[in-house]
């Protein structure tokens, strides 16, 4: 059995992002479809370090896309010079069950993430955005300017992280990398400052508490929410959700992971019924996305494995056109 060995590198030359934002519209649909079969990703929590990996099955049954994600994300590995968040993922054959690749995950999983938040901007902001403010300086906040930059005009970006030392190396990262980045961006020096001036707002940290106030947001707004992946953690605020037309990427992973929702459920803030739509529903045109000018919209993300597999399976395809990767035998 020969596998095929994909590097960081390899999955960045085979699926840009404007390429992903596709892929992902196209496997939201199918889960939204019912023609996904997708596991709630098991959990093995790691206390004594405050991590937790993450175990992401998925079978994409209308283009035979099947897969499996491990990532794990432990929020002291900074302190360690290490990211957040490792991950790889396994290809399997759709019709021999045979393994056929195995990849970096993590940059895919930053990538597909991004590329998440860039479907349900160019379907939800307004056409005219041209403000984002970022919220959080790590791996995916990189990502999530990016897919938001591919999608819409950004002419200004501002990023505000509780390091700011580490927002200043965004800026001065991204600025110098050029297109689709603006050449226009600032460090926020508070929160206030990068809500009240953004028409889209990405939340990709690892945050417990909500990071902005909800009563700041101008009307119009977008916001994606990436981070928040268990019941307890709210990164966006109940005054946010009340306001806002609220789109997510699985009902079922949303309802049983997204602490963003259902600590506002819990408190009888909002009911179930003000969960607008799945991502994959906008994307088929079973239900609208932006109807007004002045709506308040949010995409909360928790991650479902079909997106994993989906971008896992593209890179694949791509990769062995490109002669990418390394062959092993088995």
């Amino acid at each position: 059995m020969k596998l095929r060995l994909l590097s960081k590198r390899d999955v960045q030359r085979a699926l840009p992002m404007r390429e992903c934002i596709e892929v992902m519209k196209a496997a939201f649909a199918q889960l939204s479809a019912g023609q996904a079969a997708v596991p709630l990703r098991t959990q093995l929590p790691v206390p004594a370090h405050e991590g937790v990996t993450l175990f992401m099955p998925a079978y994409l049954a209308q283009s035979g896309d099947l897969g499996a994600k491990i990532v794990s994300v432990f929020p002291r590995n900074p302190a360690r010079g290490l990211p957040t968040i490792h991950a790889v993922v396994i290809v399997v054959d759709g019709e021999t069950g045979v393994p056929v690749a195995l990849m970096d995950g993590t940059y895919l999983t930053a990538l597909r993430t991004g590329a998440a938040s860039g479907a349900a901007t160019d379907l939800l902001a307004r056409r005219e955005a041209q403000v984002a403010a970022i919220f959080g300086a790590g791996t995916q906040g990189r990502t999530q300017l990016e897919a938001v930059c591919v999608v819409r005009t950004i002419t200004r970006a501002l990023v505000f992280d509780r390091n700011p030392a580490q927002a200043a190396q965004y800026v001065d990262e991204l600025r110098a990398r050029g297109a689709p980045f603006p050449a226009d961006m600032r460090v926020a020096t508070s929160p206030e400052e990068a809500v009240r001036q953004a028409d889209v707002i990405c939340t990709a940290t690892t945050s417990t508490t909500p990071v902005f106030d909800g009563r700041q947001l101008r009307p119009g707004t977008h916001i994606n929410a990436v981070g928040a992946y268990t019941p307890q953690m709210q990164e966006v605020d109940a005054e946010t959700i009340r306001r806002a037309k609220v789109v997510i990427d699985s009902h079922r992973a949303s309802l049983a992971e997204a602490g963003d929702l259902i600590i506002p459920l819990q408190q009888g803030l909002i009911a179930q019924s003000h969960i607008h739509a799945e991502l994959g529903e906008i994307v088929a045109g079973l239900k609208p996305g932006r109807e007004r000018d002045d709506e308040i919209t949010y995409f909360k993300s928790v991650g479902v494995a079909v997106q994993d597999v989906a971008a896992a399976r593209r890179v694949l395809d791509r990769a062995a056109e490109l002669g990418l990767g390394v062959e092993v035998e088995l």
